[in-house]
Parts: C-alpha cells; sequence; structure tokens
C-alpha cells in the first residue's frame, strides 16, 4: 500500500456530546481511502472487512459502550474489563494474539490538574484498534487530526507509538515547570518566607508523588513492548517508541531529582523551625535566669511578718529597686561576656 500520497477522508458529519458512545473512529482499506466512522457503522458491521483497518475511539462512561463491549466489541470478559475498569496502572499485556495497553498522560483539560493523570486503554491487534477514555485526551485528538489531514500512521504498531508519543511529549513540560517550582520554593526559603513554604511543599510533594506513581510503570510497560512485540513493530514504530521511552526515562530521572530536592527542603525548614525554636527557648532561659533570682528577693521582702530589714526606713523600697536593677545589669553584661546573648 502507497502510504506516501494523502488519500481523501470521507467525513461523517455526526453530532458529539459527552454522552455519545463514539468520540470518533476511522477506517481505512487497502487502497488507501480513509473514512471516517459513525456508530450506526460499528453496531452494524462489528468485525473489520478483510481488507480494512479500523481504529474506534469510544467513550468508557457510556451505557451503550458497556453494552457493545460486552456483546460483541471485545473478543472475551478481560479484554472487556481492561477497557472499561475504572482505575490501572500503566501496562502492556499480550493477548490471544493482540495487545492489552494501558498508558497515561497528564490531564490538560480546562480547571483540571496535570498531576490528575488521564488513562487510555487500548486494545490492538494487526487490523483493530480500540482506544477507550473517560475525560478528554490530546493525545487521541492528535491522531484523530493526522486521519482528518490523510497522513494516518500506517500499522496498528505505528498508531501505538505514535498515541505513546504523543502521551509523553506533553509530560515533559510539566516536569519542567515543577522544576521551576522547586526553585521558587528555594528562593522562598531563602527569603525566610518559611510559613508560606512549609504550605508550598506539601503540596507539591503531594504532586510529584502523584505523577511518579505512574510514571515508573508507564516507563516499565513501554521497554517490555519493545521486548516482547518484535513482530507487531517495524524498524520504524521500535525507532519511535525507543525515542519514546528515552524521554519518559529523562522524565523519571528529573522527577527522582524534584523529589529529592523536595525532601531536602522539606529537612531544611524542619531544621529552620527546630533552630528558631531553641534560639526561643533559650532566650526564654536566659529571661528565666535572670529574674529568677529577684523573684526570689522580692517575694522574701513581701513576707509581712516582723524584723524586717527596712521596714522604718523610708528609703528601703528605693534602695531595694536600685540593687535589683543593679543585679540585672550585671547578669546582662555577664551573659554578654560568655556570649549567651
Amino acid at each position: 500500500m502507497d502510504m506516501t500520497s494523502k488519500p481523501q477522508v470521507l467525513e461523517n458529519t455526526v453530532a458529539k456530546c459527552d454522552t455519545d458512545p463514539l468520540i470518533f473512529g476511522f477506517s481505512r482499506d487497502q487502497a488507501g481511502a480513509i473514512r471516517q466512522l459513525s456508530w450506526d457503522d460499528i453496531v452494524k458491521q462489528p468485525t473489520n472487512e478483510p481488507d480494512e483497518w479500523r481504529w474506534i475511539h469510544l467513550n468508557r462512561e457510556s451505557v451503550q459502550v458497556h453494552e457493545w463491549l460486552s456483546d460483541r466489541g471485545a473478543p472475551d470478559s478481560a479484554v472487556c474489563n481492561v477497557l472499561l475498569q475504572e482505575d490501572s496502572r500503566p501496562r502492556i499485556i499480550k493477548h490471544l494474539g493482540g495487545y492489552l495497553i494501558n498508558l497515561r498522560g497528564v490531564n490538560m483539560n480546562p480547571g483540571a490538574e496535570p498531576e490528575d493523570m488521564i488513562s487510555l486503554r487500548m486494545w490492538a491487534t494487526s487490523n483493530l484498534i480500540i482506544t477507550t477514555r473517560a475525560r478528554r485526551v490530546l493525545a487521541a485528538e492528535d491522531l484523530k487530526n493526522a486521519f482528518l489531514a490523510g497522513t494516518p500512521p500506517a500499522t496498528s504498531g505505528a498508531t501505538i507509538a505514535f498515541l505513546a508519543n504523543r502521551l509523553v511529549s506533553r509530560i515533559g513540560p510539566v516536569v519542567s515547570d515543577l522544576d521551576d517550582a522547586v526553585d521558587t520554593l528555594e528562593d522562598e526559603i531563602l527569603e525566610s518566607k518559611v510559613h508560606s513554604s512549609r504550605v508550598s511543599i506539601r503540596g507539591f510533594r503531594r504532586t510529584v508523588l502523584s505523577l511518579r506513581r505512574y510514571i515508573a510503570p508507564q516507563r516499565e510497560a513501554i521497554a517490555g513492548f519493545l521486548r516482547e512485540a518484535d513482530s507487531f513493530l517495524s524498524a520504524e514504530d521500535k525507532h519511535q517508541l525507543r525515542e519514546t521511552y528515552d524521554a519518559i526515562a529523562r522524565v523519571a530521572e528529573d522527577l527522582d531529582l524534584i523529589r529529592e530536592r523536595a525532601m531536602l527542603l522539606h529537612e531544611q525548614l524542619v531544621e529552620e523551625r527546630a533552630e528558631a525554636m531553641n534560639s526561643r527557648l533559650f532566650l526564654l532561659a536566659i529571661i528565666s535566669a535572670i529574674f529568677l533570682p529577684l523573684g526570689f528577693v522580692t517575694g522574701l521582702f513581701g513576707v509581712n511578718i516582723g524584723g524586717m530589714p527596712g521596714v522604718d526606713n523610708p528609703y528601703a523600697f528605693v534602695m531595694l529597686c536600685l540593687a535589683i536593677v543593679i543585679f540585672s545589669s550585671v547578669s546582662v553584661v555577664v551573659f554578654l561576656k560568655m556570649k549567651w546573648l
């Protein structure tokens, strides 16, 4: 099949909403003609024609999708469960001559936090790829645009490599932003904004841990796919997947470094807080050392019994006050010379 030319895409104009089972789907025949599929096309013809290749992108939260996959869309219950399950770690498993794939990408939807990583689940054979998602995945839209432009990946292996590359490529900028955020936190600590830094580091570490939870398994999944899917992938597909693997390996290493820097910043904040507490306690101890004897003296002279010196002397109170001031001054001078203050 000559894939150098750009075939005309026959696009179905189908109204879309969040509850529609089919987000978009495409088929390509041996002549290279590309056609956009409707949900009716898929329901009426659940299996491919012998000379047809299909990509179907489904809304995992649609009841119709659940019914269709359970009845005839998925070859068995294992495939159906992987495509519909609520939460799953990134993985790629060989099954029934195809591959069960779950990959993660950052959440780039409006109002969402990027670390709330979204999942793209796939069932891939040589002539069919079914993908499901609950939230909008920009990598799938990149693939749709490639189909509409008439330049889609030529095979299922190339399609998987394309989607993996697009998912990973959007993680890098998010990790770069986290690296910049660590620099900002370090500046805040140097400027003694301890309280704001403690609050920021707590949320920052949570963000990094949320990303690391899926990045490391995704790196291992891609590496395993490269080892096991030798016949499924062309030399070009393997090259693109290796580039994707290198990119996600760098991301994982950067995340580990950012996590270590965040831990060091947290430890530094704890040490500064402990040092500040010790300084306050030391100051209180010095104050106590000065005023404890004075409290003893004033308490002793406050005893209301006969025989107290200076009871009949009109200057006794002034003399006592002067003695207290002199004692306090001498104590402060002594502490200063001992460098306790």
